[in-house]
Formats: structure tokens, C-alpha cells, sequence
């Protein structure tokens, strides 16, 4: 336990920020799960609707520093693939 008043406020700051952190990432894996979904069901028009929703989450997620810049990159890039491919075989 924080005995320092420095400590108990440095242990407040990380309750609060990893509940932020895991409000976001949670988020994120939401969106995702929804493209997949969409996905799955092979409904185009439904994918693409989701994968313009889930860009914006995953993108804002990486700007305030849950997750790394280039993993936000990695998921857009892989899901907006997935979408265009499924597109593509329509």
C-alpha cells in the first residue's frame, strides 16, 4: 500500500487510467468484432458500414495512447483488406 502522499496519488492517477484504457480497448475490440461479424454473414454493404464506424474508434484509441500508433495502423489496414477482398468476391 502507498504510504507517501506522492504514492497514493500516483496510485490514483493508475486506477483512473487503466479504467480509460480499458473503456477504449474495449471499444476497439467491439468494432472489430462487428466488421468480423458483418463479415461472416457475408453482407458487403453491412461490413462496410462497420468498417467506416470501427476506423474512427481504433484511430482515436491510438491517438491517446492505449494502443501504439502502428497497431492501429496494423488493424485498420488488415480489416479495411477483409472488406475490399469480400467486395471484391460479391
Amino acid at each position: 500500500m502507498a504510504n507517501h502522499k506522492s504514492a497514493e496519488k500516483r496510485n490514483r492517477q493508475s486506477k483512473v487510467r487503466r479504467m480509460r484504457n480499458r473503456i477504449n480497448k474495449t471499444r476497439v475490440k467491439s468494432a472489430v468484432r462487428k466488421v468480423n461479424d458483418a463479415i461472416a454473414k457475408g453482407s458487403a454493404e453491412e461490413a462496410k458500414v462497420a468498417l467506416q464506424e470501427a476506423i474512427p474508434v481504433i484511430a482515436k484509441t491510438a491517438s491517446k495512447g492505449t494502443i501504439h500508433k502502428r497497431t492501429s495502423s496494423r488493424k485498420i489496414s488488415r480489416l479495411t483488406k477483409r472488406v475490399n477482398k469480400m467486395e471484391a468476391g460479391a
